[in-house]
């Protein structure tokens, strides 16, 4: 059985956003969906507390979120699945243990309260480059939150970088029964030796080195899902610019995660670029190699 898709929610109009998204990604593949709350109160406050009529309010208030969340997702998908929790833990702490035994975790792009926009950071960037399955933050165009466009966008970095990622993109967007789009974005060295006759010879080799790679791509792709198209795309230039550009008319960007060389997980540029400006949900995969 497919392990399920786990959505964060604390009652702001951003998590009720992804709660969709989540809901609809769970029907999709068929997989079931699980409402996760998390509640520093519940650890320090809540244990041995009798939810009798005399509740307390952050009590009341925790479960009244998981299950407001879950008649939404039931009214919007009737068969789905659902299961909730309200978990004693910081949001990073609960999140990074539900991802554990999840097949993909969906944050909102961002919280409650008044620093919800400052919060978003921490907590997104230590969750999506720390997080064992595939993260999904839910934002940008409500036309590309709703999949309007018909496209899955994957960032393509170097051969074998991130092959999770590629079969992410792949199955996301079999799914959907959309095309997917590869992004690839190559930059000529600054200071290639030679003069302009060698220098045109490299601009010509590292863009059909750029082709080769996406080539070999749309042969994998065809291999694993023929039905799916790819549309294949080399770019010169810096690929979070490129894919930022392109994110207008995705309706999810797929970007494989990155390690350090000492094993410590972290995200590029390109991601975190990605999490804050793209203009569609941001599905960040890690490398598992």
């Amino acid at each position: 059985m497919e392990r399920p898709w786990v959505v964060g929610v604390d009652g702001s109009d951003p998590a009720v956003r992804s709660l969709d998204w989540a809901a609809d990604g769970a029907a999709r593949h068929g997989a079931t969906l699980r409402i996760v709350h998390a509640s520093l109160w519940e650890r320090y406050e809540g244990g041995g507390q009798d939810r009798g009529p005399l509740r307390p309010t952050e009590q009341v208030l925790a479960d009244d979120i998981v299950r407001s969340a879950a008649d939404r997702a039931r009214r919007r998908h009737p068969h789905l699945g659902v299961s909730t929790e309200v978990l004693a833990a910081d949001p990073v702490t609960a999140l990074l243990g539900e991802g554990r035994h999840a097949s993909v975790l969906v944050l909102g792009r961002r919280g409650r309260g008044k620093m919800a926009g400052v919060l978003l950071g921490s907590v997104t960037l230590a969750v999506a480059g720390r997080a064992p399955c595939p993260v999904v933050v839910v934002r940008g165009e409500p036309a590309a939150v709703a999949g309007a466009h018909a496209r899955v966008l994957l960032g393509v970095a170097k051969a074998a970088d991130a092959p999770d990622a590629v079969s992410f993109a792949v199955r996301e967007a079999a799914a959907r029964g959309c095309a997917l789009e590869a992004v690839h974005a190559w930059q000529h060295p600054a200071h290639e030796p030679g003069g302009p006759s060698l220098h045109r010879e490299a601009l010509s080799r590292h863009e059909q080195d750029a082709w080769r790679l996406l080539d070999g791509l749309r042969d994998d792709v065809a291999g694993e899902q023929p039905e799916v198209p790819v549309h294949r795309l080399a770019v010169e230039g810096p690929a979070h610019k490129a894919l930022m550009h392109r994110s207008t008319t995705a309706d999810v960007l797929v970007i494989g995660g990155h390690r350090r060389a000492h094993g410590e997980p972290h995200l590029g540029r390109v991601a975190r670029t990605a999490l804050f400006h793209a203009a569609c949900p941001v599905a960040i995969v890690p490398w598992r190699g």
